[in-house]
């Protein structure tokens, strides 16, 4: 075979049409092989000589596309030091842009024995890992271009490749849980007729199998437990997986810009499959420990750990901060998604072990051309101590409000004390983000996500029932604001059923018209159950797939979304770019008049109002007149007066139409009490509505043509 020196850039597999550069990095490597698996499974190995910079690397000429390969490297294996070279492990390249197969728990995989940890394990992995695959780079574009929806005019979609499409009819069998399958125009119909301006997908960076599910019957789900950081899920591919992936998943996001819909993906740079050392060597950990893994410091052969899943990566070595940055830069200029969300993302600003807003993490992201211009949506919070940092930030990025689900799900279960911090939401959320600079966009509201109950659920169960997960309902969120409207579970009881109704449409009311960016989790417009699991992490199954046959009840909750989402995008008074003047103190009118915020009857909130324990009514006047940040033109908003009714009591409640604001008409744009709007119920300053026991109403005086 002729080897050339190649070049120590870029990392990875890269292939030009006439041979393949392969390189890898590792500081503590005495030698590396690159192996070349055939077809059969016969392996070639190649050795590595040439070094700069601590990588290794070679070009081989002749090399096609779909070639499956590994290294081996040579080094210390010292664990109590944290070196645990072990070149008996086929190993993964951290920079493969696909991989073919999975791994199948064979003790192979793991350099100790499993009768006794201390004795190392020399066994050859090969034919027990998957394999990083050469992958041709071509790929027509055509006119792709991104969409670039402004945050304030997004409405984000949280879903999840396998479970969106598994069950719809229009998905032909064979594609269906596939990129191809989230591309399929039945699923992008389903996407523009909701509104939606954004999906974001969870992980699909090549995830694996975790062993202990497989024992169970079970398959990780989520995908939280990424080996492959520039390669997508094998798994999700209908069309192969010898780099197949790669063309499928861009076909996919091209069919999605070509409807006018951003691709955000859910990333993990917080940790990776590997676990704990308990957990199998097949890439980082044999490749360079000491480089790759926050390390317990009196301790080497532990692993300092902020997620929950046995590691941490090291984000003060330079060499992960641009396998990352590596990372993220491919997804943007070579498979054209939009954005990402960052899971865990706290101990992303770990340099040390605190939380610092001026980590190395946040300024390589600040001064990069590429990445500091797609979206960044931050999880502001991990499992270590002072882990928990919504509202803290740099003002780059934009958060998921913790605070917004927690108060929201507290308003309209009838939680005491509840209204102030709730206006505080409703209204952008100023408290946790102007103290930076930080603009409503800052603040990505959420009500439900794949973590935890469905809307449907939150609003049927008081309790999680997860004993399909095999850890004896031990696992997931014990306390989770919800409440079950009288009934755990089904129930055939007509006025339990229409309360639930009721209470979805507030939830996805308030979410879609409240200032922030909202996030919608898939499922939700059409009232999906998880039969109260609030953990389906491991339920790749009827459990959280999506069921696309909807009852007449379900279709009236879609409808009843859309025309929510369509509200929003009609009305820019739901989607200021900054926030209201003085609502932070909720006072009973700002000095702009741009908010204003009533009691039902009618009076402006006092201060007495707002400490009122027991209060679980609002009325908020929302002025288009007034809305201060002008477009992107730099042209005035001018929009119609809104007044929006909360009553999350027990009972109905009279509210009087504050008799100043306004001297037309007010027509009914939203009622959550009704199925369907009636067009010719208006109302006039100064009288009274009686507004039913857990509902919404939102009023509009049209003021513009």
């Amino acid at each position: 075979m002729e080897i050339w020196p190649g070049n120590p850039y870029p990392l990875g597999a890269t292939y030009d049409g006439a041979g393949v550069n392969f390189a890898l990095f590792s500081e503590i490597a005495d030698g590396v092989e690159l192996c070349l698996v055939g077809e059969d499974g016969d392996e070639t190995r190649v050795a590595m000589t040439e070094v700069d910079g601590h990588v290794w690397h070679c070009y081989l000429p002749g090399i096609q596309d779909g070639q499956r390969y590994g290294y081996r490297v040579y080094g210390p294996h010292n664990p109590q030091e944290g070196l645990r070279c072990n070149p008996s492990k086929l190993l993964l390249d951290p920079y493969a842009k696909a991989f073919d197969g999975g791994l199948d728990g064979d003790e192979s995989l793991f350099s100790y024995r499993f009768e006794d940890p201390d004795v190392y394990n020399d066994d050859d992995s090969l034919g027990h890992t998957m394999l990083s695959v050469v992958v041709n780079p071509f790929f027509d574009w055509g006119h792709d271009r991104p969409p670039r929806h402004e945050y304030h005019e997004s409405v984000i979609y949280e879903t999840h490749v396998k479970g969106l499409t598994m069950t719809h009819p229009d998905v032909p069998d064979e594609i269906r849980g596939t990129y191809a399958a989230l591309g399929h125009p039945s699923i992008v119909d389903h996407l523009t007729s909701l509104g939606v301006t954004a999906v974001e997908l969870l992980p699909v960076h090549q995830f694996v199998q975790d062993s202990s599910l497989l024992d169970k019957g079970l398959r990780n789900y989520w995908g939280y437990n990424t080996i492959g950081f520039l390669a997508p899920h094998n798994e999700y591919a209908g069309s192969g997986t010898d780099g197949q992936q790669v063309s499928e998943f861009k076909a996919m996001v091209k069919a999605l810009h070509d409807a006018d819909i951003e691709v955000i993906l859910d990333v993990v740079y917080n940790h990776t499959a590997e676990g704990s050392e308990l957990g199998p060597t097949i890439a980082f950990r044999g490749i360079d420990n000491t480089a790759y893994y926050r390390l317990v410091d009196d301790d080497k052969s532990h692993y300092y750990d902020t997620t929950g899943t046995g590691n941490s990566l090291l984000m003060r070595n330079p060499h992960v901060l641009q396998l990352i940055m590596d990372s993220l830069r491919y997804w943007v200029t070579e498979m054209h998604v939009d954005g990402f969300r960052f899971d865990l993302a706290a101990t992303l600003a770990r340099q040390f072990h605190e939380v610092d807003k001026l980590s190395a993490f946040f300024d390589i992201i600040q001064q990069d051309p590429v990445i500091s211009q797609v979206k960044l949506i931050a999880e502001p919070w991990d499992l270590g101590d002072g882990g928990y940092q919504v509202g803290n930030f740099p003002p780059l990025w934009t958060e998921w409000n913790g605070k917004y689900r927690d108060s929201v799900r507290d308003f309209w279960r009838g939680e005491a004390s509840a209204l102030g911090e709730f206006a505080s939401r409703l209204s952008g959320s100023s408290d946790l983000y102007a103290h930076s600079g930080r603009r409503p966009i800052a603040s990505i509201n959420f009500v439900t996500a794949h973590d935890g109950f469905t809307l449907r659920d939150l609003v049927s169960y008081n309790e999680k029932h997860n004993e399909a997960n095999g850890e004896d309902n031990n696992d997931g969120e014990s306390h989770n604001r919800s409440w079950n409207c009288g009934v755990e579970g089904p129930t055939d009881d007509p006025e339990v059923s229409a309360l639930r109704t009721r209470q979805q449409r507030n939830f996805i009311a308030t979410l879609l018209l409240s200032q922030g960016v909202p996030m919608l989790s898939h499922g939700d417009e059409v009232s999906r159950t998880q039969g109260g699991n609030n953990n389906v992490y491991c339920q790749d199954n009827e459990i959280s797939w999506l069921d696309w046959e909807l009852d007449a009840e379900e279709q009236s909750l879609l409808d009843f979304t859309r025309a929510v989402i369509n509200l929003r995008r009609e009305h820019p008074t739901f989607r200021r770019r900054r926030f209201f003047d003085g609502d932070a103190n909720h006072g009973g009118s700002s000095d702009q008049g741009d908010i204003e915020w009533y009691s039902p009857g009618g009076t402006p909130m006092n201060e007495l109002d707002w400490r009122n324990g027991y209060a679980r009514t609002l009325m908020v006047f929302l002025n288009g007149q007034a809305i201060s940040a002008p477009d992107e033109r730099g042209r005035p908003v001018v929009d119609d007066h809104f007044l929006l009714l909360f009553n999350a009591h027990y009972e109905p409640v009279e509210f009087t139409v504050p008799p100043e604001l306004y001297d037309g008409k007010w027509q009914v744009a939203l009622n959550t009490a009704a199925a369907e709007d009636d067009p010719e119920t208006a109302y006039e300053s100064g009288m009274t509505i009686d507004v039913p026991s857990r509902s919404m109403l939102v009023l509009q005086a049209e003021l513009t043509d």
